[in-house]
């Protein structure tokens, strides 16, 4: 049967070939050769890859530490992107040389290897909620998902990075919850500040997966561990907000751009869901002004004027919501005004592969929404909350990648479901003693 019940001993024949650790070495491979094949095209000998994480890597590669985030002016220090990325890219800007290309393919592979990586969070989630079946199909998909290979060629960002720890997250969510030892919900903590140290919006899905755990330990034992966890999670994250105050004279837990972004996609030059040309990264004039006024002010007078627009434009504001809305679920490119007519054919070939994973995955949550009720919160809370700080600010293509791996295994699962009734089998059916199985 193809989509065996999540509690069989049944595995596939030749289980190495399937096991985790050789589909993420596969995943690897493949990503690097795609890589190296497209290598020449995509970063030809004047290819930038500035943006606002790297260019604080260059400061702090040059011993000007974390400051100065666009290229355009050099405005000291900064807090405008969570700091463990750009160290890290700061590290590889160290050996390989600032800018060059050298240390482009280094940062590629770094990320090829990160969405590789992604594998084991991904088998593990999946085959604690719907068994060996759906996690080894999940993991396939991972490994030549487009997205999933294109975006750690073409983002020079944290995305991939992020992706891979919110999915330990999910992963380590899904598995603490029975847990006792004190250990185990330290290092749930600790992953939760690594997470927020990368990438701050995944902390958009933690008080969401706290209470969920919390609501599940109800009738148990001592929230005292969940507790400790918190507290590790806060005085992991208190070093850096202690240097941004130093740093900037304001308490800022993580960092300091939100009133940017929202004024990007609400102001009355946002012709679309992206703002580019507003940005000060590539806006002479937006650039100036923040080194002018500085950091602090320049964000908070873009965040009043953003609240100001909202405010005045309410039906606007909902038009532009509902456009991001589609753009993070169906935009398979930043050009989001670009015509189907005109578009090129893997364009149109990306957009039906998402299509299909969206309504794959959406069955997905619904199927297992009616099997396990309230043991699948974790995957509406995934896939409803952590864009919505999208919804309200702007969308890239690249924003909804985090999550990935999450809407993976339930594309996964629905078309296994989808499977089973067309062969006429039995569906696979999460077994619910497997699901809230504890490990004690």
């Amino acid at each position: 049967m193809l989509a065996a019940p999540a509690n069989t001993k049944s595995h596939p024949p030749h289980r190495l070939l399937f096991a985790p650790l050789l589909i993420a070495a596969i995943a690897f491979i493949f990503r690097l050769a795609l890589l190296f094949f497209l290598r020449q095209r995509l970063t030809g000998p004047s290819m930038p890859y500035v943006n606002e994480t790297t260019d604080i890597a260059a400061s702090i590669a040059a011993g000007h530490g974390f400051a100065s985030p666009f290229p355009l002016a050099h405005t000291g220090a900064t807090a405008w992107v969570c700091p463990l990325f750009p160290y890290l890219i700061a590290g590889i800007f160290r050996v390989w040389g600032t800018f060059t290309q050298s240390s482009l393919l280094a940062i590629q592979i770094l990320d090829s290897m990160f969405a590789s990586l992604t594998v084991f969070p991904i088998y593990a989630a999946a085959k604690r909620t719907f068994g060996s079946a759906a996690a080894l199909f999940s993991t396939w998909i991972w490994v030549f998902l487009p997205f999933a290979w294109w975006t750690p060629i073409q983002d020079i960002w944290d995305t991939s990075l992020t992706a891979f720890l919110l999915a330990v997250i999910f992963w380590a969510t899904l598995a603490i919850r029975h847990r006792r030892d004190l250990f185990s919900w330290l290092a749930y903590g600790a992953i939760w500040a690594a997470g927020a140290l990368v990438n701050a919006a995944v902390l958009s899905l933690l008080p969401f997966f706290f209470a969920w755990l919390l609501w599940q330990r109800r009738d148990s034992f001592s929230l005292a561990r969940p507790f400790a966890a918190l507290v590790l999670f806060l005085f992991l994250l208190l070093p850096w907000t202690i240097r941004n105050h130093h740093a900037l004279g304001k308490w800022i837990p993580l960092r300091s751009n939100f009133g940017v972004e929202l004024w990007l996609g609400n102001n009355p030059g946002a012709g679309d869901p992206n703002s580019f040309a507003l940005h000060p990264l590539w806006n002479a004039s937006e650039a100036a002004e923040f080194q002018r006024v500085g950091e602090i002010n320049y964000t908070a007078a873009k965040q009043h004027a953003a609240l100001v627009y909202i405010r005045a434009h309410p039906g606007e504001t909902a038009r532009a919501i509902a456009a991001r809305v589609w753009s993070n679920w169906f935009a398979v490119t930043d050009r989001v005004n670009a015509q189907w007519s005109t578009a090129p054919a893997y364009v149109k070939a990306l957009f039906l592969a998402n299509f299909f994973m969206i309504s794959f995955a959406a069955l997905g949550l619904i199927v297992v929404s009616r099997e396990i009720g309230a043991e699948a919160l974790p995957y509406w809370i995934a896939v409803l909350i952590f864009p919505l700080p999208y919804y309200l600010t702007h969308t890239l293509v690249r924003y909804r990648f985090p999550i990935e791996p999450i809407v993976t295994i339930l594309a996964a699962y629905g078309l296994l479901q989808l499977w089973s009734w067309a062969t006429g089998r039995a569906p696979q059916t999460p077994d619910r003693s497997a699901v809230l199985k504890s490990t004690r």
